[in-house]
């Protein structure tokens, strides 16, 4: 009996354990990535950058928001938030209550497809098949039907009314302490609502420095920005892969980017140039799969300073 039964029951024993750290701990278990990044022209000062991506807020979330306001502490220069920031339709006043503190401070944000839509019940087979198949969001796939709209507007006219600056398809400014940072970003491309042809130009040479800001890290948006030579590529979405294996990594990305890119600084060539990328895996999840696991929840500091 034990040695027909032992083996499939200590299986379902070390599954169910780690299901509960999943979902019960790792989930919950916030933290800051601090990261330098050489970008900045030469005597440019170092400048505090704290982004934040995929909060996918659900009511009741307490201490996530109670985190999401302590990061304020961190007395950054600018906030850049890379989207998704919910995961329910009646999530809009916790969400704009928890980043409260971090809208006293410039900032400058897109828009994810989950902050346009409710998030759908789906099978997480499905991310695989779809990174075997290159086809991701709506890149390929028939279009969405019977979609929860979300209420994406209250949302922006909040940030608007910060200071926030709004980057959907748009380039605009941050004015800080005499210096100007100049931003471009896209509209989510996992939704195919990018549109580079109305931004591209590439950096402003007027201002003190140019970065690139877009939701999900799709080849298409990278290529378009390091061809542009913008300096620094901020982007979220992948939730660092969200289950991941450890000792490996992620096995998907939920879009074309590769794996071994899916979180944190690398870099990216196109066009004969090279930009620095930076993948936030974000601080929350789909309402419908809560869990992670050797991928957790995060913001990150970037400090930017000058290159060699």
């Amino acid at each position: 009996m034990r040695a027909r039964y032992g083996v499939p029951l200590g299986i379902t024993a070390v599954a169910a354990a780690g299901l509960t750290y999943a979902a019960g701990f790792e989930v919950r278990s916030f933290r800051l990535r601090r990261v330098t990044v050489p970008v900045l022209p030469p005597g440019m000062r170092p400048l505090r950058v704290l982004q934040v991506s995929d909060i996918h807020m659900v009511g009741g979330q307490r201490k996530k928001q109670r985190w999401l306001r302590s990061l304020a502490g961190l007395r950054p220069d600018f906030v850049v938030n890379t989207g998704d920031n919910l995961s329910d339709p009646e999530g809009v006043p916790e969400t704009l209550d928890a980043l409260g503190p971090l809208m006293e401070f410039p900032g400058a944000y897109v828009f994810g497809s989950n902050d346009y839509y409710g998030p759908k019940l789906r099978n997480p087979a499905r991310y695989l098949m779809e990174k075997a198949s290159g086809r991701h969001g709506l890149n390929g796939n028939p279009p969405a039907v019977g979609a929860i709209h979300n209420p994406w507007e209250e949302l922006r006219d909040a940030f608007d009314a910060a200071g926030w600056v709004g980057l959907s398809n748009r380039r605009d400014r941050l004015k800080l302490d005499g210096l100007e940072i100049a931003f471009t970003g896209l509209d989510d491309p996992h939704i195919k609502r990018d549109r580079y042809d109305e931004v591209a130009g590439g950096p402003e040479a007027d201002a003190d420095f140019s970065l690139a800001v877009v939701h999900a890290p799709y080849l298409r948006s990278l290529d378009s920005f390091t061809a542009d030579r913008y300096p620094l590529i901020l982007a979220g979405h992948t939730h660092g892969g969200q289950l991941c294996i450890p000792f490996y990594g992620a096995l998907v990305t939920n879009c074309d980017i590769d794996t071994g890119r899916v979180k944190g600084l690398s870099t990216h060539r196109a066009g004969g140039h090279t930009s620095y990328l930076h993948v936030s895996a974000g601080c929350g999840t789909n309402r419908y799969t809560p869990v992670r696991f050797a991928c957790p929840p995060e913001a990150t500091l970037l400090t930017l300073t000058p290159r060699d």
